[in-house]
């Protein structure tokens, strides 16, 4: 079946043919911490269904967005990783996470929840309490970690090697920081 498109010669809109499915925008939220599995995708995107996710990664690979390279002992395992393309559109995360959380409202029953999801809005508190150099975050089983120079805060999965800081909260506590509450030096190792 053919893609569809806007057909507008408008810079938001050839930028929407290539991110503005459904789905597309976050299967590179869930890169922008480094590779990942399908199996590892497939857990964090509840509610995709597994020709979505596949037609997905097809699509964004197809446009320059993401790559998959087969890694491990006789190449058994493939990951999926943003290319420096769609590396560049972390500020666009960004900007739609900090446009987003004052919108999260109340969790409903419904939700799905990953604590790796907090790590775009968490970057803010952890960088005023951090303002150059490493930290890693623990919530709950999910560890991250992020490294801020200046202006610019990248996260990664896993723990850092050598972090100037780090934090433990629970999944409650780090969706009240998510929303503006800062983090306490409970929280917080040296």
């Amino acid at each position: 079946m053919p893609r569809r498109n806007y057909d507008h010669f408008c810079s938001v809109s050839r930028a929407l043919d290539v991110v503005g499915d459904r789905w597309s925008l976050l299967v590179v939220r869930e890169l922008s911490s480094g590779p990942r599995r399908y199996s590892d995708l497939f857990a964090d995107l509840p509610g995709i269904s597994t020709d979505m996710l596949a037609t997905r990664l097809r699509d964004l690979e197809q446009d320059g967005i993401l790559t998959r390279r087969r890694v491990g002992p006789r190449a058994a395992t493939t990951v999926y990783e943003l290319t420096e393309s769609g590396a560049a559109l972390r500020p666009v995360l960004e900007a739609l996470s900090d446009w987003g959380t004052p919108r999260l409202g109340t969790r409903r029953a419904t939700d799905a929840v990953r604590a790796h999801w907090f790590a775009l809005p968490l970057g803010h508190a952890v960088a005023q309490q951090l303002p150059q150099g490493s930290a890693t975050v623990h919530i709950g089983d999910a560890v991250f970690h992020y490294v801020i120079d200046h202006d610019t805060i990248t996260h990664h999965d896993g723990p850092a090697t050598d972090p100037d800081r780090e934090f433990h909260l629970r999944l409650d506590e780090a969706i009240e920081v998510a929303l503006g509450a800062p983090l306490t030096a409970a929280q917080a190792e040296c």
